[in-house]
């Protein structure tokens, strides 16, 4: 099986770290930081493979733009695969209550 190169961009970077950091300092929970930081990593490196098995994400412009949207716990990682070189770039990852395509506007997607 074709294992795809899995990139994160800088703007996906930040979104984990203000995750991580939110659940840390506002939530006071360092370990539940962890658990939602490994989790979200694991999927991330699950895209490697096959990733085209997740749907595109339903919101405007960026279905049309071939962005897709995979759910981990209360967040969704946002990415688009480069099928000629195969590699998998990782946009964004939002919690899920937010309104996303406000939060994808936001990142300039």
């Amino acid at each position: 099986m074709d294992e795809y190169k899995v990139r994160i961009t800088h703007q996906a970077r930040e979104n984990l770290q203000d995750i991580e950091r939110y659940i840390e300092q506002r939530l006071l929970s360092p370990l539940a930081a962890k658990n939602t930081m490994e989790a979200i990593k694991a999927e991330i490196q699950s895209l490697s493979r096959m990733p085209g098995r997740v749907r595109l994400t339903p919101e405007q412009p960026w279905h049309d733009l071939g962005v897709r949207r995979d759910r981990v716990k209360n967040f969704y990682i946002y990415f688009w695969v480069d099928e000629e070189n195969m590699r998998v770039q990782i946009i964004g990852v939002i919690y899920a209550r937010r309104d996303q395509a406000e939060q994808l506007e936001r990142m300039g997607t």
